[in-house]
């Protein structure tokens, strides 16, 4: 490999910087060996984002085939046969056939594609090979696109598109290869010289409305926030989650914590065990035309919100209580149900931003349908006989609805109820379990119970699901409402009220309304071990804030990127056009003008390198010229002879040449050699004009 022994390279290798190591380290190696160990390099980078989506077993054998093929190159080892890796192949589409059921759709294909492509790493014989695996290896790279299009993803792309390129040009090289870090900065100017181009496209190329080409039906799984029913536990997953679900911007001061209820999901049939929406939530009818908004002169009800909602699969929009009309999304008509609730018409497969406008006093009372009240009250059969009696003794006890409302509330309140993420695990009478056994749980469990107890006491109610709670980023002034926020809530239909909210979560722990849910639950492990007692300063205390600081910024930057970059949509495309004046041209004159922009974008980048590339010695032109002239007359120069070897063949005894002619090469040969090596004469500092038109007038005597 090298003539140094490796104690010498080890000694040369220590005290530098681990970039100058592993360049030093590849340039130690043969030159198809570090080719080929930077096209790995290339693909892990390309490979390593799908690793977070795949499954274990096929993240698992795309990192030993990349390994095996590293083996193989530094060990200078044959590549395994074709016989052994068509079964291997055959077996790992089976298994994904097995997996996904299909080889088709998104997640399947995206699969395939990175198995095929180190597949081809262990079949890389040939030169047309390379170029498979560089195609392979960009496509692949562009389906993480698929699963994330933050800012982070799109910086690491970047990064992994510079050592493809870095990777493609290495195998271009037929002399001499520059150093590594010299060809990492081509790269990066390569994708450099791309970007001009790529911001006019994005701009003004004509966007549709929504992706450019048909998804298949698997593009939008996997989507995490509320479900459409409620069983014990499934919003208490979400508490574990620190995903962001919306963002919202205020037009003047965010309300109390206390009043930050955003209502999503009415539920009102239960069957012991789950709530749905039912028969009432699926036919509530459009209220668009009846509900107007309430012109208060109080800040404090009014509340105009603009909600950024990231993508989650389901119909639903959320808003404060309770929404006045159905905002608007481009593409997506939503309707404001007679239960308050903000659906549209399809799941929200991406991220969308609408205004609403929400008044924070109770609605008006509304007129409840016999069939809505019976909805309302209606209990699954032989289920829950403690939490029945139980019901019907303080009905006997409160006759009135709002007090036994509160008498609910007390008991929530006084007896030894806990609030936990961690609560036991109930049997098929799940609120006798709760109320008379466990009394631990999250906010499902309260808000489930306590519906219950309500229509055992002939008091129409239903249970809410949404989001409770919001943080605001110092940064930019946002509110950001996580998954954790995910709240249960119920709602009581009071006369002359008409549908009242009633959170029993507030009586068993009220800061869970009042502040986020981290200050409630008790702390984790790590969290007490490294931090001590909660409430005490502490340094675990001083670096959460700081953890903190720097999530706010990275979520405000990333907040700024969802704005104007993901959320640039057709109609903030149109609005950029009206102002540019091009909102008026047909498709063929906006076509032209794309074009023309393009082609100036294209010559901003090329006329400077065209400008600038390397112009040739004019000494090195005319030696050449004189070499022609020779070859000519059939004494061509051979490749080891260099000027003052060659002119002396030239001019010897027996050389075919005229005496003139010899005397003139001669005197050429001498005054080349002087300019080309006695002086630093080069593209950018040419001989003195006298000298060169001597040697241009001696190369014309040698004719």
């Amino acid at each position: 490999m090298n003539t140094r022994s490796m104690q010498q390279l080890k000694a040369e290798l220590e005290d530098k910087p681990l970039f100058r190591i592993s360049s030093t380290y590849m340039q130690s190696l043969p030159r198809d060996k570090s080719d080929t160990l930077l096209l790995l390099a290339a693909c892990a980078m390309v490979l390593l984002p799908h690793f977070l989506h795949l499954t274990w077993w096929n993240s698992l054998i795309c990192g030993g085939l990349l390994l095996w093929r590293a083996w193989i190159t530094l060990r200078g080892q044959r590549l395994p046969p074709l016989w052994l890796l068509l079964p291997l192949a055959a077996l790992t589409m089976a298994g994904i056939y097995m997996d996904y059921r299909t080889l088709f759709g998104r997640d399947a294909g995206v699969a395939m594609l990175a198995l095929l492509l180190t597949f081809k790493l262990l079949e890389m014989r040939a030169r047309r090979d390379l170029f498979v695996v560089l195609l392979l290896s960009f496509f692949l790279l562009l389906t993480t696109f698929f699963y994330s299009q933050s800012m982070l993803s799109l910086l690491w792309m970047m990064a992994t598109l510079v050592l493809l390129l870095t990777a493609q040009q290495s195998f271009q090289y037929t002399g001499i290869v520059p150093p590594l870090k010299r060809r990492l900065r081509l790269g990066a100017t390569i994708l450099a010289m791309a970007l001009p181009l790529t911001l006019i496209l994005f701009l003004l190329f004509p966007r549709i409305q929504g992706p450019l080409w048909g998804l298949p039906g698997d593009a939008h799984g996997g989507r995490s926030g509320l479900s459409d029913n409620m069983t014990p536990g499934n919003i208490g997953q979400l508490a574990l989650s620190d995903d962001i679900a919306f963002r919202v911007k205020f037009s003047d001061a965010p309300p109390a914590p206390a009043k930050r209820y955003w209502r999503a999901v009415v539920l009102n049939d239960f069957d012991g065990r789950t709530w749905t929406e039912g028969r009432a939530g699926r036919g509530a009818i459009e209220n668009e035309a009846r509900i107007q908004p309430v012109a208060a002169p109080d800040p404090a009800t009014v509340v105009h919100q603009q909600i950024t909602m990231e993508a989650n699969g389901q119909r639903w929009l959320f808003a404060l209580e309770t929404p006045q009309l159905a905002p608007t999304l481009d593409g997506i008509p939503v309707r404001l149900t007679a239960d308050h609730q903000l659906r549209a018409v399809r799941p929200i497969t991406e991220r969308v931003r609408y205004d609403v406008v929400s008044n924070l006093k109770p609605a008006a009372a509304e007129q409840i349908t016999s069939s809505g009240m019976q909805q309302a009250l209606a209990l699954p059969a032989n289920f829950n006989p403690r939490a029945l009696e139980f019901a019907a003794s303080l009905r006997e006890k409160w006759p009135s609805n709002a007090a036994l409302v509160n008498a609910v509330l007390n008991f929530f309140r006084h007896e030894k109820f806990s609030y936990t993420l961690e609560p036991p695990l109930l049997g098929r009478d799940s609120v006798d379990d709760f109320l008379f056994s466990s009394r631990a749980g999250f906010c499902e469990h309260y808000a489930s119970s306590f519906v219950v107890l309500m229509r055992a006491a002939g008091i129409p109610a239903r249970v809410v699901t949404g989001y409770q709670g919001g943080e605001i980023n110092p940064v930019d002034d946002m509110m950001t409402v996580r998954q954790s926020d995910a709240h249960a809530w119920a709602e009581v239909w009071l006369p002359p009220h008409g549908w009242v909210r009633v959170d029993p979560t507030a009586a068993v722990a009220p800061d869970r309304i009042e502040t986020q849910l981290g200050n409630v639950l008790p702390r984790s492990f790590f969290g007490n071990l490294l931090g001590g007692p909660a409430g005490k300063a502490n340094w675990w205390s001083g670096l959460n804030d700081s953890v903190a600081l720097l999530r706010a910024n990275w979520e405000a930057l990333s907040n700024g990127w969802n704005q104007w970059v993901l959320n640039y949509t057709p109609a903030r495309q149109m609005g950029l056009m009206r102002w540019l004046g091009l909102d008026e041209l047909d498709w063929r004159s906006l076509g032209i003008v794309l074009l023309a922009i393009g082609t100036v974008a294209a010559g901003s980048v090329t006329l400077p390198l065209l400008l600038a590339r390397n112009k040739s010695n004019p000494l090195d032109t005319v030696y050449s010229s004189l070499c022609a002239q020779m070859a000519r007359r059939g004494m061509a120069r051979n490749k080891h002879e260099g000027p003052a070897t060659y002119g002396r063949r030239l001019c010897a005894s027996g050389s075919p040449l005229p005496p003139s002619v010899k005397m003139a090469v001669k005197r050429f040969m001498a005054l080349y050699e002087a300019l080309q090596y006695g002086a630093d004469y080069g593209p950018h500092n040419k001989p003195p004009a006298p000298l060169m038109a001597q040697l241009k007038l001696l190369l014309s005597q040698c004719r």
